[in-house]
């Protein structure tokens, strides 16, 4: 024989190694009598044979007979003897060894308590007599097993049964076990005959499922909730990058899967899940230690058995270890026995709601060496807590020391006497009076004088206890107790947290709370501060990355999970108003980010202003040249009887000044916001009073060349180019243009338009032309007008110089053109505002041109040089010229 423990089963090698355990059990059971008797009875039909139960019968921890037995099963042992069968001989009973649990022995001396309270009630099933049997299961599946098949079948080696050799159940319920797996096997052998099992502590989410297990319930609520909770607690403080680890068992694996969907559906990574048993070898343990210790994550989640969990942290205490922040599940964060580990000072979990369950302690310390060493079970308990051996030394071996009835378990340190805490052995106590009010819903009946009548001779199937348990609904202690349709209580937590008393002790302080029964919005609710890691106040941090701030993105790192991530700013045009955006949103079109990147701010819009300087230069030029313009006309009228002005087609002067001016006020129309009323106009003054202008030096070179034409002999051309026929040129050149205009206008209008695609930061107000072909139209005219001249007054360059103004109109063309030639190109590449300030200078530039060729050299001899302004002076230069 060898000591082992008892080895952790996932849940299909669990129900693989309950099926065989069921087949070796059901094959044991043998029908034995003589072999006349079998014969006698199968030919007589003989209805009562004898059966005996094959096996040792394992006794219960703790038992007393009733009118109706409840059963008990609790891990108080964490190992179990095992033996290597040699199939030729029967094999050793079952026994459970280790180091006891006080803990669980609380719990299995609750349900006692509970028992006797209820048979000393005088509302709940009076003169009725509650029996139990309490059974150890060592936290392992065969034992577990074995106790199963013990409650359904009894103790009795042999008993008269009917001809099926079958009976009914030796309990009616069952209250246990504390862990998942244990209790699934259970439910595998006692499901089929209808026994109602009402657990305490197994919180596996797949216990709900009643298509497998229709007989069970649970005072405790699933891990479904708390694994839901955990997320939401570890979301809650902003915690995306964790590690997990979990007990290799039913209760951990479930757990944890459930946790790690809700943590998915959160936004929570883990770095890493590992998991592993108390029955694992010890390399196994240290690789999830090492594991741990190298992890950059700082919280670690852990959903383990206590069993489990001590090893690890005894492990991690053998060597330094970094600080972590611990969230634990309910089994072991409440656990008074795990407050010795200081390293997980600070460490926070949900637990069962803290009760009060009146009379419990003195029930508990009500313990005599007398009544101890009655039980193996509280003797082991008592020479453990205290050191010291019941009874005589037996003189084998090493001196022990003998207890000597100066113990005081009043004084005892142990979670077995720590009623601070109540919380898993309130779901024990909830369990056994479930099953006492089930029980009294079967067997008593209220009388006409209000008192209750209970038959405890009736004979009640287990099957009867497990539908009255579907509908039990009642109060014990101010705590309800009810099932829903899974048999599963309502959710409500404690959020408790490790924070070192004034004492110095580690100590459990209730922080919060959490009931799934509310809304989402109302189910977490903070009620103090927490202490956290090393004692501190601020909550820590662990994250794979750093928050990405407003204005950038996060962008998953190759190969890594998607809360590790590079931030990367929101391209040209978008922005992310929010911390940890997956993706940028583009502004609206009137819209740009600011420089910040988090916030869509409207466009500055951009248009040639006059406010701006470049506004203000053209505006000054353009009203500084209709100026002079204006004070060259007023000039001209005032000498208007001078011999210079005459000579010069005063008419057509005056009008040529007068288009000038329209020709340098006519830029003002491009400057400022451009409106519907702005943009037509624009275009065309511009387009007719340069025609005017042209029309006028167009005239005026006309006459130039016919005045000298008309001085050839027999010569009669100005009769046909009098200023009748100048002012019909004028006129006829320019409503050309005006009709051009006048269509341009009609069809196809130009139009204010926003002009968002030139510059993507900005928006420009420009007006869209409406026709270009018109446009073109426009400049075309005005440069075959232009072009007409330039040739005229080229061909009449070398007519007498006193009179001819020829010259002076060459370069002035000459001058107009090429600025209007420049003018395309410039045109055409100039961006935004810079177009109209094109337009607006070449407007004025050939403006000017033709202002200083044609009129400034006559103002300076007109108020300079007035000797020269004579008719003898043009009369003289005409006569030398001639000679010449």
């Amino acid at each position: 024989m060898r000591l082992s423990p008892a080895p952790a089963l996932d849940p299909s090698l669990a129900g693989s190694l309950v099926l065989l355990h069921l087949a070796v059990v059901a094959g044991g059971l043998a029908l034995l009598s003589s072999a006349s008797a079998s014969a006698s009875a199968s030919a007589s039909g003989m209805e009562s044979v004898r059966c005996r139960l094959q096996g040792t019968p394992r006794p219960p921890v703790f038992s007393q007979d009733g009118d109706f037995v409840i059963g008990g099963v609790f891990s108080m042992h964490y190992y179990m003897h095992t033996v290597e069968h040699s199939y030729t001989s029967l094999p050793e009973p079952l026994q459970c060894t280790g180091s006891l649990d006080s803990r669980e022995l609380r719990f299995s001396r609750t349900m006692v308590f509970a028992v006797e309270e209820i048979n000393n009630s005088s509302d709940l099933l009076p003169g009725v007599t509650l029996g139990y049997q309490v059974h150890d299961s060592c936290s392992s599946v065969p034992m577990a097993v074995k106790v199963a098949f013990q409650l359904a079948n009894g103790l009795d080696p042999m008993f008269d049964t009917g001809e099926q050799c079958s009976g009914s159940a030796t309990v009616t319920a069952i209250v246990g076990e504390s862990g998942s797996t244990p209790t699934i096997s259970m439910l595998r052998v006692i499901g089929p005959f209808g026994i109602p099992q009402v657990s305490h502590f197994s919180t596996c989410a797949c216990l709900s499922d009643k298509k497998q297990y229709p007989t069970f319930f649970r005072t405790i609520p699933s891990d479904q909730f708390q694994a839901a909770a955990l997320a939401h607690l570890i979301r809650h403080f902003g915690w995306t990058w964790i590690g997990a680890v979990r007990s290799d068992s039913d209760y951990g694996n479930n757990g944890m899967a459930a946790f790690l969907q809700a943590a998915q559906e959160e936004g929570i990574c883990v770095e890493y899940s590992e998991a592993f048993y108390r029955t694992n070898p010890l390399s196994r343990v240290q690789r999830v230690a090492d594991v741990i210790r190298s992890s950059t994550a700082r919280v670690v989640v852990a959903f383990a058995a206590t069993g489990d969990m001590r090893i690890l942290l005894r492990e991690l205490d053998r060597l330094p270890s970094p600080p972590r922040q611990w969230i634990g599940s309910e089994t072991w964060v409440t656990d008074p026995d795990m407050l010795r580990f200081a390293m997980c000072a600070g460490a926070i979990g949900f637990g069962i709601q803290r009760s009060v369950i009146p009379g419990l302690r003195d029930f508990l310390l009500d313990l005599s060496p007398q009544k101890v060493s009655n039980s193996p079970l509280l003797t082991e308990f008592w020479e453990g807590s205290f050191g010291c051996q019941l009874g005589t030394s037996t003189g084998v071996g090493v001196e022990e020391k003998v207890c000597d009835g100066s113990e005081d378990i009043q004084q005892l340190q142990t979670p077995y006497t720590d009623t601070s805490q109540l919380r898993v052995t309130n779901m024990v106590y909830k369990a056994v009076y479930a099953i006492a009010h089930a029980i009294h819903s079967i067997v008593c009946e209220e009388r006409e004088n209000s008192t209750v009548y209970c038959d405890n001779h009736l004979h009640v199937k287990p099957t009867q206890v497990l539908e009255r348990l579907r509908r039990v609904n009642f109060s014990r202690n101010g705590y309800q107790v009810s099932f829903d349709a899974n048999g599963d209580p309502v959710p409500t937590y404690e959020l408790v947290n490790w924070q070192i008393g004034e004492s110095g002790k580690m100590e459990f302080v209730t922080v919060g709370r959490y009931d799934a029964s509310l809304p989402p919005d109302q189910m977490f609710d903070m009620e103090k501060e927490i202490t956290w890691v090393k004692n501190s106040t601020q909550v820590p941090v662990s994250v794979c990355s750093e928050s990405c701030p407003p204005g950038t993105r996060k962008a998953v790192q190759k190969g890594k999970p998607v809360c590790c991530y590079d931030c990367i700013q929101c391209a040209e045009g978008e922005i992310s108003n929010n911390t940890d955006s997956s993706d940028c949103l583009i502004c609206p079109e009137e819209y740009w980010p600011n420089a910040e990147r988090d916030l869509c701010i409207l466009k500055p819009v951009e248009f040639l202003s006059f406010h701006e300087v470049l506004g203000i230069i053209l505006t000054a030029c353009s009203v500084g040249g209709a100026c002079l313009a204006i004070a060259t006309a007023t000039v001209f009228y005032h000498h208007r009887t001078s011999a210079i002005v005459r000579a010069n087609n005063s008419e057509l002067s005056f009008l040529l000044l007068f288009s000038l001016t329209l020709c340098f006020l006519c830029s003002l129309t491009f400057i400022g916001r451009p409106s519907e009323w702005s943009c037509m106009l624009r275009h065309t003054a511009f387009g007719i009073t340069f025609v005017l202008c042209i029309s006028c030096v167009l005239g005026k070179t006309i006459v130039v060349l016919m005045a000298f034409r008309a001085t050839l002999p027999a010569s009669n051309v100005m009769k046909w180019f009098g200023p009748s026929q100048q002012r019909l040129t004028v006129v006829s050149f320019t409503f050309v243009q005006a009709l051009i205009c006048t269509l341009w206008l009609v069809l196809s209008p130009p139009f204010p338009i926003k002009n968002l695609t030139t510059y993507k930061e900005k928006v420009l107000l420009e007006c869209d032309l409406g026709s270009v072909g018109a446009f073109w139209a426009v400049l075309g005219y005005i440069g075959l007008l232009s072009l007409l001249c330039f040739v005229l007054a080229f061909l009449a360059r070398k007519l007498p110089d006193n009179f001819n103004e020829a010259k002076f109109i060459t370069f002035s063309m000459l001058i107009f053109c090429a600025v209007w030639i420049t003018f395309i190109p410039a045109y055409v590449s100039s961006p935004g505002k810079f177009t109209v300030a094109v337009e607006i200078f070449a407007i004025i530039t050939s403006s000017f041109g033709l202002f200083f060729l044609l009129f400034v050299p006559k103002c300076f001899i007109i108020l300079f040089r007035p000797e020269k302004n004579t008719k003898k002076h043009l009369m003289e230069k005409t006569s030398n010229d001639k000679r010449y």
